[in-house]
């Protein structure tokens, strides 16, 4: 039986768990969706807490269509001078993006041992499942399942 110290963690946990740097205002995230759009053909992974994760990366079309869903979204619902809900490994080249809900924010400035989990990843890895106890309000599963039908 191998010890905890020979087993290898998947690269999306380890990508998951490394440093992020936050969109801060929403002029830098129409330059940051700006980045992501020019990489849309990338081969994203857009994953939904709360949903099965994908197994298939997504087509740039849809890339396009979910980044302005969920600009429409943030928008409206995080009603703020500023953004603060979306995070990046790297804003000029991103591999992973995790965007908060704005209506599940729970405490994500300074340090907790159970920070949140966000609404949504875009990934170029395979994302694994990830499990949190918030409640997913019927309203966001329906809002993400009508994006692909």
């Amino acid at each position: 039986m191998p010890s905890a110290a020979n087993v290898k963690e998947e690269p999306f946990l380890s990508a998951f768990r490394g440093n992020f740097t936050g969109v801060l205002s929403w002029e830098d995230l129409d330059a940051f969706w700006g980045v992501v759009r020019s990489n849309a053909a990338s081969g994203w992974y857009l994953y939904a807490l709360g949903e099965t994760p994908p197994a298939a990366r997504a087509s740039a079309e849809q890339v396009n269509l979910f980044i302005s869903e969920i600009d429409a979204l943030l928008r409206k619902e995080h009603q703020e001078d500023y953004c603060g809900i979306v995070y990046a490994d790297n804003k000029t080249d991103p591999a992973l993006i995790k965007i908060f809900d704005p209506n599940n924010l729970g405490v994500q400035c300074g340090f907790s041992d159970n920070p949140p989990l966000p609404g949504w990843v875009l990934s170029l890895l395979p994302p694994v499942a990830l499990y949190d106890r918030a409640h997913h309000p019927e309203n966001r599963k329906r809002w993400w399942r009508k994006l692909w039908d």
